[in-house]
């Protein structure tokens, strides 16, 4: 999959595809709908789906909590056995958001990508103030000669299959629900970084990794999977939180320990993925009340794991 970062002077190689337009945050199973539904529209076309970088929310509302699901790398790896080809991830920013529909349409999808069909939930908006919606993008993809498919939302028993109910659930402590909407469990792939290796010292090594822009789930232990740079999975549990026991400092972590492994993971990527919630965070009285609790988290974790994601 070719991953394009910017709209003007494209080789032909990268325009005349069907694009797929939106956010895609999370990848979940309503974009794998959006997606099949438009390749089923020009199925002899390439697949492309049209994003931004950062997410437009991170740009006018810089001030909220991270909120995302995927970050780019994760993303990009999500779209890719869907069949996308292309990922145009434009980069957002404050004079990109001053563009007019118009010149969106006119400019980017036509001229720019060169799409020969659109595709789009009913509530996409763009341009200027949002300026563009469904309505508007179909008048002005006709008159240019573009096709375009609007797709209803996919729906479960409990309403529209969305980023945002994904996001609640993985708050509220539910994994498995995010896991159900996903079609995959929920991941948060970072860098491992260099620790206080306290846990080292009570028998349990942990690769720690900052959530950085990722959305912070509920705080506490999870059973997760872990993929290596190699591809290799391992099963391991993990704990996201400000460790209250050891150091209540004002920054959450994610902090993993991998079962039945040995090596330097430093400077590593890695993807760790949430299957169940053990637990909450909570406080000990001290490192051995901490360690004895930690031994039985892994004990369930591995039993969990064993049933839901065997190797």
């Amino acid at each position: 999959m070719q991953i394009v970062h910017h709209w003007q002077n494209l080789p032909e190689a990268a325009r005349g595809a069907v694009v797929a337009l939106g956010n895609f945050d999370g990848v979940h199973l309503g974009h794998a709908h959006l997606l099949r539904t438009g390749h089923a529209a020009r199925p002899e076309a390439a697949l492309a789906v049209l994003t931004f970088e950062p997410h437009p929310r991170e740009i006018f509302r810089a001030d909220d909590p991270p909120f995302r699901l995927t970050l780019p790398a994760e993303r990009a790896a999500a779209l890719k056995p869907l069949g996308v080809s292309t990922l145009y991830e434009l980069p957002f920013d404050r004079a990109f958001s001053a563009m007019t529909a118009e010149s969106f349409v006119t400019d980017v999808l036509h001229a720019g990508i060169g799409a020969c069909h659109l595709v789009c939930g009913p509530d996409f908006a763009f341009g200027h103030r949002r300026g563009g919606d469904a309505a508007f993008l179909a008048a002005r993809a006709e008159a240019l000669g573009i096709g375009l498919t609007i797709v209803p939302p996919l729906m479960d028993a409990a309403g529209q299959i969305s980023s945002s109910r994904i996001r609640r659930a993985l708050q509220d402590g539910y994994p498995e629900r995010a896991t159900a909407k996903l079609g995959r469990p929920w991941a948060i792939r970072g860098v491992v970084a260099h620790g206080d290796a306290r846990g080292r010292t009570i028998g349990f090594p942990t690769a720690n990794i900052a959530l950085g822009h990722h959305l912070e789930p509920a705080r506490g232990v999870y059973a997760v999977t872990v993929t290596l740079p190699d591809g290799r999975t391992v099963h391991g549990a993990a704990n996201i939180g400000r460790r209250p026991t050891v150091n209540a400092g004002p920054e959450s972590r994610l902090e993993v320990n991998l079962f039945d492994f040995a090596g330097d993971l430093y400077g590593q990527d890695l993807a760790v993925a949430l299957h169940a919630f053990l637990r909450p965070e909570q406080k000990f009285s001290g490192l051995d009340e901490l360690r004895a609790r930690i031994a039985a988290d892994c004990i369930e974790a591995r039993r969990i794991l064993d049933l839901v994601a065997p190797l």
